[in-house]
């Protein structure tokens, strides 16, 4: 039996050390570059950057949750009213894309084109919320934020949302 363990703790053994060897030499160049300090100075580059300081920033989770409990940013919901109704990030406006032009007004109503704007949709598979930022920097507005995770992870997280069905 002893031998058995043996064997099997030896099998082991090969098994973690062979792992950690690939390991190592697939991601060499980064293992260098991490200890001579090179990755110390990288930060998350906007998506699109005008020269009139217009900006679109992917935007993670933790920032927009930040942003929301500090009312810094009115969050604008770019799916379909019909999915907006069925539940949507608490205090969100609803401009779908297809009714940019249509809902335009009442964003210009409540904000103005220097105000943080955090655009999101139906999660990582939906480029509604990227193609709307478009058109608002298009049309003036300056510092956009793309909260790719969206509805889904939002309320996955269990933060405050509304219309939601229980």
């Amino acid at each position: 039996m002893k031998e058995h363990y043996r064997k099997l703790f030896l099998e082991m053994a090969i098994i973690v050390i062979a792992a950690v060897t690939i390991g190592v030499l697939w991601n060499f160049r980064l293992l260098c570059d991490a200890a001579t300090g090179k990755l110390s100075d990288t930060k998350q580059q906007p998506v699109i950057s005008a020269t009139d300081g217009k900006s679109m920033t992917p935007a993670p989770l933790v920032l927009v949750r930040e942003l929301f409990e500090k009312k810094e940013a009115l969050f604008v919901d770019a799916r379909e009213s019909s999915v907006y109704s069925d539940g949507h990030i608490k205090g969100a406006i609803s401009i779908p894309l297809g009714e940019f032009e249509t809902r335009l007004k009442d964003l210009r109503s409540k904000t103005t084109l220097d105000s943080p704007l955090v655009l999101y949709c139906s999660g990582y598979g939906c480029h509604d919320s990227k193609s709307l930022g478009e058109k608002l920097m298009a049309d003036g507005y300056r510092t956009i934020l793309i909260y790719e995770g969206g509805y889904p992870e939002w309320k996955d997280a269990g933060l405050p949302v509304e219309g939601a069905k229980p």
